[in-house]
Parts: C-alpha cells; structure tokens; sequence
C-alpha cells in the first residue's frame, strides 16, 4: 500500500471516527427518561447529517486513484460540496466537528489544485468557520483564535499531503527515466551486436576469404604440375577449398543480412511502467533498421513525444503509429489530452526533434484542437532494403506495468 492510499483510508477513518459523537447525540436522547431532556439539547439536525454524509462520499470519490488519474469537472465540483460540508456540520453540531474534517479535506488539496490555489483554498475555509464559532457565544478574537488553532493542524495536513504528491512524481518520473533507460540499453545492446557481427563479416571476407582464395589458385596450378597419385590428393584438397571459400562467402552473407538493429526491441520499453499513461504501439513486423544513427533519432524522437504527454498533455492513452511510407519511417503519435487552439512555440524538446530529423531530410507535422489532443506526424528517410520492410501487423501495448504483447492490428 503506497502513501496515496494510505491518506485516503486515514481520511475516511478520520471522518468516521467523527461519526461517533455525531451517533452519541442522536442514541442517548433516544434512552433518556422522556421526562429528563438534557440531551435533547445535543440532538443534531438533519441538514447535519446530510452534510456529513456528503462530506464522507465526496471526500472518498475525490481520493480514489491518488496520483494515477487526472482530475475532472465533476472532481472540482465535489471540491467546492467538500468544504462547505465540513462547514455546515460544524454550524449544526455546534462543535468542532466540522473543523476536524476541514483537516480531513486539507488532505485532498494538494492533488487537485496547485501550490497557490492550493493555500488558497485553505485559508478561506478556515476563516469561513469564524462566524461557526461566533454562534456559539465566542467573542471575534476568541472565534479567530479557535480557527488559527485549527488552520495550523489543516496546515500541517495539507503539507504532509503535498510531501506525499511530490514523492509520487519523482516516483513517476524516476520509473519514466527508467524506462528511457531500458530503451536506450536496448539500443545500444543492438548497436553493439550489429557492429560485432559486420566486424566479423568484414574479418571473414578479407582474411579468410582472401587466403582461401590464394590457396584454390596455388592448388590449382599444382593440379597442373603433378601426375599420378599426387595428382588425384591435389584434386581433392583444390575441391574441399573451393567448397571452404564457398562456405566462407555465404556465411559472410548471412551475417549482412542479420546486422539490422531491431527497433521493436528498442522502441517497447518506452511503453512500459508510464504512470497513469496507456501507450499503444503499432510496429511493422518485423521493424529493422540497417542505419544505426537513424534508429537512434527514432528512439529519441519517440521519447521525446512520450516525455510531452506526460508532462504537459494531462493525456490517459497514447497510440504510436509506426509504419514504412514512401522511402522512410512515418510516425502517427496521438493523444486524448486538452489539446491547444493552436500549436504553440516549440519548446527546447520539440526543437530538438525537428532539428535530429533535419539533420536527415526528415520533418514534423502538429495538429491540435481544445479538447483533442494532439497529433505528430514524423516522417524520417530511410535507405533501406525492400525486404528488411515488414507489414505493418504488429501491435503492442503496455499501461502500469504490463508487460508489452504483439498481436494483429484491425
């Protein structure tokens, strides 16, 4: 159980062990003697109740899924039922109920709003249960007193909370690095292996197969100067060479066709354990790229779209297209985030993009809409073999933690 959901469940037991004098009020006039109303005084109206139980199921929606999901319209708007709840049960109690459950609510603050919204917030609530304590024959400064009491425990809360929403975004961002990490291991890993092979190939082809070829001619030309049985053991060592040099060169070829870099490989850590973010991933399969400088600016281009989502979109999905178009890679990345009336000033990351794909003929398209998302379109030139080009069938996806899985695409 991580901290998030810990501060929900402390919250709700907080609410309910309010609950419990609230349920005093109401039983014990209930077991009195008709005739001794003392506790009649106590009973509780019914607006009381009513605002404790909003209270209770707005603070538990609010809380659900701490950290992991955007918040929305409704969310804000149980925001603004949560604290006039908390008030009102302290106006109809008249205790210091309500003030409590304010403590309760500076908990939920740091998730939904932000640092100055969030301080805000807190200090008009608190000043709002003045006139609470003021009914209950409280002078001014003994009202502001009672509320400064009760603003530096909300205050305490509400920071404890913003520590733990801090803590989750260096987690979330720490578990994002990582995954470029794994993906850029993985690239280099495949990097490594392509270099290794085409050095062997290149070995084989120049070494090898240039003495072997020496040796067929020499063989050869002593085939022509010997008789006999001699004659016949010369024969056979000229053929067993010739077959040797024949195994060399289709050995040497196998491994040129093998040295592509494996972008699937590469490219699928960076879908995997993204908090809060669906990454689907459309791959040709199979996905292989013979230029390793040009798989490179694929995996940061890609990395650099997911790092955007992330950070700026407020997106939950995020579908990449990769496919072979004309004589290059076309990249189709959409998202379901706010979108923009138009696209802005790139930044220091879109930049980057455009410049890396430059360096190579390549380019980028943006589209966005409010409410739409956005959508980049890359295209990278590829020089490419025609059957290193797989068919675009290959789908793939990873959301919190699961683990990618290929499958065929509609």
């Amino acid at each position: 159980m991580d901290h998030s959901r810990l501060l929900r469940y402390s919250g709700l037991f907080t609410w309910a062990v309010v609950g419990v004098p609230l349920l005093y009020t109401w039983i014990m006039p209930l077991l009195a003697d008709s005739d001794d109303d003392r506790f009649l005084l106590l009973t509780m109206p019914w607006q009381g109740w009513l605002a404790y139980g909003a209270f209770g199921a707005a603070y538990a929606w609010l809380t659900r899924g701490l950290g992991t999901r955007r918040p929305g319209l409704f969310d804000y708007v149980l925001l603004v039922v949560l604290t006039p709840a908390a008030i009102a049960l302290g106006y109809y109690s008249e205790s210091g109920l309500g003030s409590v459950l304010l403590m309760v609510a500076a908990c939920a603050l740091p998730w939904l709003l932000s640092l100055r919204l969030g301080v805000a917030w807190l200090v008009l609530s608190q000043l709002a249960v003045v006139p609470v304590f003021m009914r209950r024959d409280f002078t001014l400064m003994e009202a502001v007193m009672q509320a400064l009491l009760y603003a530096g425990f909300a205050g305490f809360v509400y920071a404890t909370s913003l520590v733990a929403r801090q803590q989750a975004q260096a987690r979330e961002e720490q578990r994002r690095l990582n995954s470029e990490l794994r993906a850029t291991r993985a690239l280099l890993a495949e990097s490594v292996r392509v270099n290794e092979r085409t050095r062997i190939s290149r070995e084989l082809h120049d070494l090898l197969g240039h003495h072997l070829t020496a040796l067929s001619l020499n063989l050869e030309v002593a085939n022509h100067l010997v008789e006999g049985k001699a004659q016949e053991h010369v024969s056979q060592a000229h053929t067993l060479a010739k077959l040797l040099l024949s195994d060399v060169r289709e050995a040497v070829s196998q491994i040129r066709e093998d040295d592509a870099i494996d972008m699937a490989a590469t490219l699928l850590p960076l879908a995997d354990n993204v908090p809060g973010l669906h990454i689907e991933m459309l791959l040709p399969v199979p996905f292989l790229l013979d230029d390793p400088e040009r798989a490179h600016v694929l995996l940061r281009c890609t990395q650099e779209i997911v790092t955007n989502v992330v950070r700026h979109a407020q997106a939950t999905t995020l579908d990449l297209d990769y496919r072979w178009h004309g004589d290059g890679v076309q990249v189709v990345a959409r998202d379901n985030g706010r979108g923009a009336a138009e696209a802005s000033a790139a930044g220091n990351g879109l930049r980057g993009m455009r410049e890396r794909l430059a360096a190579y003929g390549g380019h980028v398209e943006i589209e966005t809409r409010p409410g739409q998302g956005f959508c980049l379109t890359l295209y990278l030139p590829v020089v490419q073999a025609t059957d290193r080009m797989g068919l675009p069938l290959g789908r793939a996806s990873a959301a919190m933690g699961v683990a990618p899985a290929p499958g065929i695409a509609a």
